[in-house]
């Protein structure tokens, strides 16, 4: 179970796409939607005109593409991956 910062309360299916995204080896099948819904319930996530996301967690700030297929890539779960042990979420699990 994830060990979440005090202030945040996620529900199962953030729980569950929190999983995906620090389990290894990294999963393949992380979709888009569910990533961004997790990342409004933790930090902020503003939306600019041309399909980019810009994310705030703790102390770290990325710009995401909207990626062309449902799923992320790899490369997005492991910048994920690092924001969000940054920002003090982690699992038993990896």
């Amino acid at each position: 179970m994830p060990a979440e910062p005090e202030h945040v309360h996620l529900n199962n299916h953030h729980r569950d796409t929190l999983e995906k995204i620090l389990q290894h080896p990294a999963s393949h099948n992380i979709e888009w939607l569910d990533v961004l819904s997790l990342l409004e319930a933790v930090g902020t996530v503003d939306e600019s005109h041309d399909s980019k996301f810009v994310v705030t967690l703790g102390s770290e700030t990325e710009t995401f593409d909207r990626p062309k297929h449902k799923d992320v890539d790899i490369q997005v779960v492991v910048d994920l991956r690092r924001m969000l042990h940054s920002a003090g979420y982690a699992t038993d699990a990896n």
